[in-house]
């Protein structure tokens, strides 16, 4: 089927689309409101952190400007619209006093999905860490996990009654990865022994919260998210396409095998065998949990070889700057067989339920003409890649829906504001929304 002619409705009724959001990317009134400092509130006022010093304290404004983005929603035809509830916003101190200002916030946002028919889909945790918690240990202290159970039940609690899809954690890989191992994310911790115990943590965190929705939302779906690449050999031989069995068992396997009942995946990746000392007696069964569905989040393949210099792992990814490939903004490779690649992986899976892609995009470099922008690469990206999802699910394969990260251009973490992402070019001066090329596409896309 040719691109051109491919729509919504070649996906059956049930398929399900929508857009992908994080509160500290868009919210801003950072520390208004009673909401208390996350570690990204504190991690980007450091020195050299975040590209051009930019900081996220305005962000969107989408704190006071959300009817208007969800309307803009409206607009497309996007019927379902996932985003993050911000810690601190609800529980300042990450536990203790409830911050009444922001459960009211987000019922408002709740509220106003569902009177536009909007489905909202919730993710519990999207990076935002209480920094009152981090300088406890944040997830390297086990004690998270009765943090974990506080917020997750005050959540529960409070927007269960209106929510019916929830997501646990978003991409544990990257924020223990990046921020507990490379030091690179808030909250710029480094080694493994950060790593490992966050890692031990985060996975007993994500069945924990899982249970805890299950009981206290019964009629809802409990899923949690997952960020994933096609990883192969950067060369066709033995030791690379060893180290690329590593990378894979780390980036790929780590955190879902465990709630599988598989356990961690130390054949491939040995030096996971240093998790043990943080395993206590019953642990690995307290990390189970049958989701009702996962989330997966691709955006590229990755290539890598041996590497005798990297430390535990003898692996190492090839930039694909280095490898004379198409690429994004964020320097990954324009590759769409990847997202079709890891729905066939997943679904090898037999105890997943549904998947569904809860993150997809590309960041280009977005120009302003004449009061449009015409992102033509992005709008290419989504069609190449949304043909590989429909490839998936005529195959077979166990896809039920598609998110596109994301609605607005944001706050991306390190990045900053270069990193443009959305289907809505956002003027950060102005604040004034425009949708580009890519998102007229996809209103299309989506009323056919």
């Amino acid at each position: 089927m040719a691109k051109s002619t491919l729509s919504a409705s070649h996906f059956g009724k049930d398929f399900v689309w929508g857009v992908s959001t994080a509160a500290f990317q868009i919210e801003g009134e950072s520390l208004g409101h009673g909401k208390g400092p996350s570690i990204w509130d504190i991690f980007t006022k450091k020195e050299n952190t975040i590209r051009n010093g930019d900081q996220a304290d305005i962000a969107c404004d989408y704190y006071h400007r959300y009817e208007e983005d969800i309307l803009l929603m409206k607009s497309m035809n996007i019927k379902n619209f996932r985003f993050s509830i911000s810690w601190t916003r609800i529980l300042p101190n990450g536990i203790g006093t409830v911050n009444e200002q922001g459960i009211a916030f987000y019922k408002k946002v709740i509220a106003c999905c569902l009177e536009h028919s909007i489905e909202p889909w919730v993710t519990l945790y999207h990076w935002d860490l209480p920094q009152a918690l981090e300088d406890k240990g944040g997830w390297a202290n086990r004690k998270i996990i009765d943090w974990f159970t506080e917020f997750t039940t005050v959540c529960a609690m409070a927007f269960g009654d209106q929510v019916k899809h929830w997501m646990v954690l978003n991409e544990p890989m990257v924020f223990t990865g990046a921020g507990y191992f490379l030091g690179v994310h808030a909250p710029g911790k480094k080694g493994l022994k950060n790593f490992l115990p966050a890692v031990h943590h985060v996975v007993l965190c994500q069945a924990m919260g899982a249970k805890i929705l299950k009981r206290l939302v019964p009629n809802a779906l409990i899923g949690t998210t997952f960020s994933c690449s096609q990883i192969s050999a950067y060369r066709n031989t033995k030791r690379d396409r060893h180290a690329a069995v590593k990378a894979d068992a780390l980036l790929n396997r780590l955190f879902i095998e465990p709630a599988l009942g598989l356990g961690y995946p130390i054949s491939d990746a040995p030096v996971l065998k240093r998790l043990r000392p943080f395993i206590q007696p019953n642990d690995m069964n307290d990390c189970k949990f049958n989701f009702d569905f996962i989330g997966l989040q691709n955006y590229t393949r990755e290539k890598v070889k041996h590497s005798f210099f990297v430390p535990y792992l003898h692996a190492k990814i090839v930039k694909a700057s280095k490898r004379n490939v198409k690429t994004t903004l964020m320097d990954w490779e324009v590759y769409p067989p990847s997202i079709f690649h890891i729905i066939e992986k997943f679904s090898a899976y037999s105890q997943i339920k549904k998947i569904f892609i809860t993150e997809n995009g590309a960041a280009f470099k977005d120009v302003v003409k004449n009061g449009n922008v015409d992102d033509q690469q992005r709008l290419q990206f989504l069609q190449d890649h949304i043909l590989q999802v429909h490839k998936a699910q005529q195959s077979g394969l166990n896809v039920h829906g598609y998110f596109i990260w994301t609605l607005t251009d944001n706050f991306e973490w390190a990045e900053g504001y270069h990193a443009r992402f959305g289907l809505v070019h956002i003027d950060f001066k102005s604040l004034r929304r425009t949708i580009k090329t890519s998102g007229k596409w996809f209103a299309q896309f989506l009323e056919k």
